[in-house]
């Protein structure tokens, strides 16, 4: 007797799965038997309309497979939009088990030349987007009285990086957003959890900084080293049964390594009976906990090790 797949009988809807990390996620969560709603814009990271569509190209894959899905061409950052990916995946399946969102898009520039609309645009893709969708579902999971999230975060809001604190800020407030469902929506047995996921994708590729020739050595090892395919098994576990007492987590994926990030939390404390004022504040305070603030590093100064 051949073993249950860790999706059968659930229905995911995959944002941004037109590629890269999203299109890995729900090839696999198709081969572990989810029925999946590939939702992809067609767009460039620029936000350009591209000729083909990626998610149909998914749907393909995945039928060719043996598997079941649907495309999906609704925008994140629109309401109206999420509530149709989602009433798709009820009409067409009958429920709705999980989202996975990974939609997203860059609009790199060092802070005093982030233009207002790049910073919107940014943080209505993935950070409205996550809200959108999530909310979206969050009926239909409480009604059925289960369900599963899953939210890509990323180091750069994590940990750090240049040029990017339009994703940083959208990125760091899914952090809030997920541990913040995971504890509304316990009690109806939803639950939350973000993934900080390294992975060659169209985003890697278009982050600047190199010239062409570095740039070009440096993604070709990133191509072989950190796949979007590692990505994917951590993600459909985490919409899967298997991880029913799991949530309000942030893991990692990097290469054939899987990690678990912690979360803020009070490290030092300083307490005096008369209370502070800026002075004994600079005196006391800034000298005893100075080698225990976070330095200014970046997530190359972090991950100092290869991946494999």
């Amino acid at each position: 007797m051949s073993q249950a797949r860790t999706m059968d009988g659930k229905v995911v809807i995959v944002t941004g799965a037109g590629g890269g990390v999203g299109k890995a996620i729900a090839l696999l969560a198709a081969a572990e038997g989810a029925k999946v709603v590939v939702n992809d814009l067609g767009v460039s990271l620029n936000g350009e309309k591209q000729a083909l569509s990626p998610a149909e190209q998914v749907v393909q894959a995945i039928q060719t497979a043996g598997g079941q899905a649907i495309a999906n061409a609704d925008s994140v950052a629109d309401w109206d939009s999420a509530q149709r990916m989602v009433e798709q995946a009820v009409d067409t399946f009958g429920r709705i088990d999980a989202v996975v969102n990974s939609a997203g898009i860059l609009r790199d520039a060092i802070f005093h030349k982030l233009e207002p609309a790049d910073f919107e645009s940014v943080i209505r893709v993935h950070l409205f987007g996550a809200y959108n969708t999530s909310r979206a579902a969050a009926s239909h999971f409480r009604a059925q009285g289960g369900g599963a999230l899953v939210h890509m975060t990323s180091t750069s809001g994590l940990i750090g990086g240049l040029g990017q604190a339009n994703y940083a800020a959208a990125k760091m407030g899914i952090v809030g957003l997920s541990r913040s469902i995971s504890m509304d929506m316990a009690r109806f047995g939803v639950r939350s959890n973000c993934i900080a996921p390294h992975a060659f994708s169209r985003m890697i590729e278009s982050v600047p900084g190199l010239s062409p020739e570095e740039q070009e050595r440096y993604l070709e090892k990133r191509r072989q080293t950190t796949r979007p395919e590692q990505i994917a098994p951590l993600a459909v576990l985490l919409c899967s049964d298997q991880a029913k007492d799991v949530s309000g987590q942030i893991f990692g994926a990097r290469g054939n390594e899987v990690y678990l990030y912690n979360q803020p939390r009070p490290i030092r404390t300083l307490q005096r009976g008369e209370g502070w004022t800026p002075s004994t504040l600079a005196e006391q305070m800034i000298p005893a906990w100075r080698t225990s603030f976070t330095p200014a590093e970046r997530t190359k100064d972090v991950f100092g090790w290869e991946a494999i």
